[in-house]
C-alpha cells in the first residue's frame, strides 16, 4: 500500500499531486521548486539561492518520509539554462558531500512559475 507523505516543511502541493509518496521502501519525491514554505512565494535571486532553497524542500520532505538526502538513490535537475550548471552543481555538492546518488541534469524550455530549476528524487527509507 503506498502511503502519501505532506509536511509543513516544504510548499504544499500546487497541483493534484502529493509532495511525496513512499511505496515498497522507496520514496519518490514530486519535483521541488524555490518556493518558500513559510511565505507560499518564490525565492528570487540567482540559481544558487534557488537551488539551496529547492534542496532544503526536497530533504524535509525526505525526513518526513522517514528517509534523509545521504539515502537518495537517484535525482533528476531540471535547469532553464544548463549555462547555470556549474553554480547549481557547486550548491547541490554541499548537500550530497558523500556518495552523491545517480543523477540526470536536463535543460528545459520553461519550468513551473519560471523559476530557474526544479529537482526531483528518488530514495529510500530507513
Amino acid at each position: 500500500m503506498k502511503e502519501i507523505i505532506s509536511c509543513s516543511g516544504a510548499p504544499k502541493a500546487i497541483g493534484p499531486y502529493s509532495q511525496a509518496v513512499v511505496y515498497n521502501g522507496l520514496v519518490y519525491v514530486s519535483g521541488q521548486i524555490p518556493l518558500d514554505p513559510e511565505t507560499g512565494q518564490l525565492v528570487g535571486g540567482d540559481i544558487a539561492a534557488q537551488t539551496h532553497r529547492v534542496l532544503r524542500n526536497l530533504k524535509a520532505i525526505l525526513e518526513a518520509a522517514g528517509s534523509s538526502l545521504e539515502q537518495v538513490l537517484k535525482t533528476t535537475v531540471f535547469l532553464q539554462d544548463l549555462n547555470e550548471f556549474a553554480a547549481m552543481n557547486e550548491v547541490y555538492a554541499e548537500y550530497f558531500p558523500a556518495h552523491p546518488p545517480a543523477r540526470a541534469t536536463v535543460e528545459v524550455r520553461r519550468l513551473p512559475r519560471d523559476v530557474k530549476v526544479e529537482i526531483e528524487a528518488v530514495g529510500f527509507v530507513k
